[in-house]
């Protein structure tokens, strides 16, 4: 759950990044920072907090040259601190070396182990750090080929940007788990997580970064290649229902109509007899009006969302009933009153927070509540790079759909099936990873990852 971004060979590299960073918000609000390069050495800044918090134009001054990469960080593997912020900067015998990661690796563990058995020191407690290490204890010649020896020993979700002082690097990990676009300003190479930091700096979209390939991007231009042996890619379809931001083209697809379509199929499965269609903002509003259409139900904006919720916000002294919710969401009870609903949301996890949207739509005077899931039951933990909680935390990993509906108090309750999932990706339902729904991790990994 991280973004990444990168720029090669443009006069304002850091300001571009700072914006491409912006853009990619939605991808990690702990953490944010940039490197950059001048062609002699790497400039770091890196600082907890949102983008805006912690880049200031004075601070964008003291990261100069024509190349940068950046990163928003939200933990899954290491601890939520300085330290374990991103880009990630190095000077080891071969010069200076930056890295920004946006995935998972499954075998970090292990390898760390090994690597301080043999005298190695961390100064993290990320996962990224190993590739680091990795590199850096390479016997082969060129910065390149010891990145695909290091990326050789690693295995789980990967995607990659490096900066040097004077190549950039991007990879993806063989089975595509996590998104990498590449695009261009003018003549200047833009590697992101998503398309829409493309949008936002005027950036033209030229092709998705192939799963296995890595791209050398230096003063000779772009040279791709492809060192590991072809495997099924497994993308990340949470990527599709949840995380990725719906103007961005990833995986061959608009998010958008993506969710669009998992609305429709979920209505095909899952008719509900109600008056109005609900969207849980703002997740839901595609799958919704997908669902809306097909079955043919008027759309209301029957919960309204208060966009300016801070990471942290202080609760009154006399606490009120479900008071985290309600600061986000409130019910329009006119549009409610007396009526049938059915809200549509992209998944439940824990199902606390879906207890509560009923109940504020029940106590705003709902006859009744209808819920439908734009995605299939979450029954296992992802390990790929999306912070899902322990199983032992997912209601769906111990509960038949039927107690989960009576713990949340809807009148009916239905999720897509994996198998409709499958219908909306036609044609490539191979290329796509569904283990949080069906418990078949691609790879083989020791159960206390967990």
């Amino acid at each position: 759950m991280c973004g990444i971004f990168g720029i090669y060979d443009h006069t304002e590299a850091s300001n571009h990044a700072y914006l491409g960073l912006y853009a990619l918000q939605h991808r990690g609000q702990e953490s944010a920072g940039i490197v950059s390069s001048d062609g002699k050495q790497l400039h770091h800044y890196r600082q907890m907090g949102l983008v805006s918090e912690v880049f200031s134009r004075d601070i964008l001054k003291k990261l100069p040259g024509r190349n940068a990469i950046g990163h928003v960080r939200y933990s899954t593997a290491g601890s939520s601190e300085l330290k374990n912020a991103q880009p990630f900067m190095v000077d080891y015998a071969n010069g200076m070396i930056s890295i920004a990661h946006n995935g998972n690796l499954t075998n970090a563990f292990l390898i760390r182990s090994e690597l301080e058995s043999r005298g190695s020191i961390f100064q993290s407690n990320m996962d990224t750090e190993v590739i680091v290490h990795l590199i850096a204890r390479s016997k082969e010649k060129t910065f390149l080929e010891r990145t695909i020896h290091a990326l050789r020993q690693v295995e789980g979700a990967y995607s990659l940007l490096f900066l040097t002082e004077k190549e950039m690097v991007a990879a993806r990990d063989p089975l595509g788990f996590r998104p990498l676009v590449l695009g261009s300003l003018k003549d200047a190479p833009v590697v992101a997580s998503e398309t829409c930091a493309f949008d936002l700096i005027g950036a033209k979209f030229i092709r998705e970064i192939e799963p296995g390939e890595i791209l050398l991007i230096n003063g000779k231009g772009i040279k791709s290649f492809k060192p590991f042996p072809r495997k099924q890619p497994h993308q990340c379809i949470f990527e599709f229902i949840y995380f990725a931001r719906p103007d961005s083209f990833i995986f061959n697809h608009n998010v958008y109509e993506m969710r669009k379509s998992f609305g429709v199929q979920l209505s095909k499965e899952s008719p509900a007899g109600a008056d109005i269609a609900v969207p849980i903002p703002d997740s839901g509003f595609p799958a919704t009006l997908g669902y809306a259409a097909q079955s043919d139900l008027p759309l209301e904006l029957g919960m309204i969302r208060n966009h300016y919720v801070g990471r942290t916000f202080i609760e009154p002294e006399q606490r009120i009933r479900h008071f985290g919710v309600k600061i986000k969401l409130n019910p329009v009870r006119e549009l409610l009153k007396g009526r049938k609903v059915v809200i549509v949301d992209d998944s439940i996890v824990r199902a606390t927070t879906s207890r509560k949207i009923v109940k504020m739509l029940r106590n705003a005077g709902a006859r009744e509540v209808h819920v439908r899931i734009s995605s299939p039951p979450i029954t296992g933990s992802c390990f790929f790079g999306i912070d899902t909680p322990k199983k032992s935390e997912l209601i769906a990993s111990s509960h038949q759909v039927s107690e989960i509906r009576k713990f949340i108090h809807a009148t009916s309750l239905s999720y897509l099936s994996i198998e409709g999932l499958k219908k909306c990706v036609k044609g490539e339902e191979e290329n796509f990873c569904y283990a949080c729904f069906s418990g078949d991790y691609p790879y083989p990994f020791q159960m206390e990852l967990e």
